[in-house]
């Protein structure tokens, strides 16, 4: 332990100077961090979406006057909700934004402030995910938290609270695999989880005194893991209760009791509610007794459900011809606009050929940041959105954009590409906002999705042995096979699904393709099935050689 580099307490320029560095550590290790994604695709992009939710939070603080602790916090908790990536950069932002509660007031952040900070931060991180899984940077930071307020007990300084913290983050996440069994099998700790010990490792070392740009971190040597052998519907209640003094802990206590989906993000003077129950006009009583209650949206999702079983979902109730909303402009379509996230100009051209009145750049490898969501939102001509990620790694990222923005914002939790275009061939500029939000569901979990792409490196995983540079089969996001080459990998993908089951297959073909090998692999699906209907279009996305789609 060194005494005396580090400063007692932190004011608001070290709580910079300190976040500043961090980010740069964190720079220094992004593709370290990348590469442990759990599947060899080159798609890791934890690192990066880290990365880039540290700059915008610190891009907030340049653009800001910070003349306190507490501004100094909130800033930057603002700058990382906005221009939070992925689905680690969204938890990183809940961490941001609990560390800058448990900051608010206080002058400067010494030992017991710093506890409190990361204590809220992992309250705030697990209640900011409907599912928290162990094994991941919750886990990591709340091991952290509960290592801190155990050194902080015994009147440590601040320098041995952060060691603390960072040798209990780092041994969190050797812990990992332990907790995941998917880890364990492909040899590699929590992405996230790293990324965080980076950031508070960098922490550490600039209080030190230490570089933070461009040594090497603190041994992170990663222990040779054993590989494994071979809600209900009801109603969705959103509305706004403007108030002073607003307890918003309290809030999301009570709401939490009256059902679940629950979401409750603002401040003391603005706090935004969405629960799924069955009792909206209790929810909205409780809301009422706060402060004004405004922007209500009440959606009765047993209805929507029950009218899709009906028929009103059927795939053969979409009328013949051009899709209803193809090349109509946003006014035609009524008073919804849909707006989808892809990546590759020939994907870009589909989404919006079909209707789609904003198409915002992003997908593998190129997380849209939250900010990104939020101003497509808003560029649209309407008060009602609908928005289709079409990506797993951005759906939080989606959530939080639909909490920031003042339109009535719902999403259709597509998470690939061809559940995007399912969904949005399935919308009819005639119905209301409930039956296309049934109907973009409904069509979207029909749709299979193949992806054939490259290992970036050698991992053993779902019992499979893969060579850097091989090809690998995706199905629904599942990795089912690899091969040496392209072509025997889709055939292995189309013999697992069953190609004899399905009528109509599209094929996005990437960058890296031209027209005559997708239509050689066209050949591939017709040795299966030489009824099926296949179209062949031109997607331009990167990295992914193909994207299929199969119905």
């Amino acid at each position: 332990m060194r005494s005396g580099s580090v400063p007692k307490a932190l004011d608001h320029e070290l709580l910079l100077g300190a976040f500043r560095a961090a980010s740069a550590w964190l720079d220094a290790h992004v593709e370290s961090v990348n590469a442990l994604n759990v599947f060899p695709v080159p798609d890791g992009d934890t690192g990066t979406n880290m990365s880039l939710t540290m700059r915008a939070a610190l891009e907030e603080t340049r653009q800001s006057v910070c003349h306190t602790l507490t501004e100094a916090a909130r800033t930057l908790a603002h700058g990382a909700l906005m221009g939070a990536r992925g689905n680690s950069g969204v938890i990183l932002s809940q961490i941001l934004r609990g560390f800058a509660r448990a900051l608010d007031g206080r002058e400067t952040c010494g030992p017991c402030e710093l506890v409190r900070a990361l204590e809220e931060g992992a309250a705030t991180a697990y209640k900011g995910v409907m599912r928290p899984v162990e094994g991941t940077i919750l886990t990591v930071i709340r091991e952290a938290a509960e290592a801190a307020a155990e050194c902080a007990r015994e009147d440590a300084t601040l320098e041995d609270v952060l060691e603390t913290t960072v040798l209990a983050a780092q041994a969190s996440v050797q812990r990992t695999p332990g907790l995941l069994s998917v880890l364990a099998e492909a040899g590699v700790v929590d992405a996230g989880g790293q990324g965080l010990s980076i950031l508070l490792e960098g922490i550490l070392r600039h209080l030190r005194g230490e570089q933070t740009e461009g040594a090497h971190p603190m041994s992170l040597e990663v222990e040779e893991h054993v590989h494994a052998p071979t809600g209900e519907y009801n109603y969705d209640t959103q509305f706004m209760v403007l108030g002073e003094k607003l307890d918003l802990d309290a809030i999301r206590e009570h709401v939490a009791a009256m059902g679940d989906s629950v979401l409750v993000v603002g401040d003391e003077h603005a706090v935004k509610v969405h629960v799924h129950s069955d009792r909206p006009g209790q929810v909205l009583d409780y809301g009422i007794g706060l402060g004004r209650v405004t922007s209500v949206i009440v959606e009765n999702m047993q209805l929507q459900y029950e009218a899709f079983k009906a028929g009103s979902g059927a795939r053969d109730s979409r009328p013949s011809g051009p899709p209803p909303t193809a090349l109509l402009p946003v006014e035609r379509r009524g008073e919804v606009a849909v707006i989808a996230v892809a990546s590759g100009e020939g994907l870009i051209q589909v989404f919006e050929s079909l209707g789609a009145a904003a198409v915002v750049p992003g997908g593998q490898t190129m997380n849209p940041s939250t900010q990104d969501l939020l101003a497509a939102v808003n560029s649209v001509p309407t008060e009602k959105v609908i928005l289709l990620p079409n990506n797993s790694n951005i759906v939080l990222a989606a959530e939080q954009a639909r909490s920031l923005a003042d339109k009535q914002v719902t999403i259709v939790p597509t998470k690939t590409i061809p559940q995007g275009i399912s969904a949005l061939l399935s919308y009819n500029y005639q119905a209301d906002l409930e039956t296309n939000v049934a109907l973009m569901t409904a069509a979207a979990s029909e749709v299979q999705t193949i992806e054939i792409t490259r290992a970036v490196r050698s991992v053993q995983v779902n019992g499979l042995a893969i060579d850097e540079g091989h090809f690998i089969g995706l199905v629904n996001d599942d990795l089912v096979t690899a091969g040496p080459d392209a072509l025997s990998v889709a055939r292995e993908v189309f013999e697992r699904l069953g190609l004899d089951a399905y009528e109509v297959v599209t094929v996005y073909y990437g960058a890296d393709v031209d027209a005559a090998s997708a239509q050689r692999l066209v050949g591939v699906a017709q040795e299966q099935n030489p009824s099926l209907e296949i179209e062949v279009v031109d997607g331009g996305q990167a990295h992914y050689h193909y994207v299929i789609s199969v119905e």
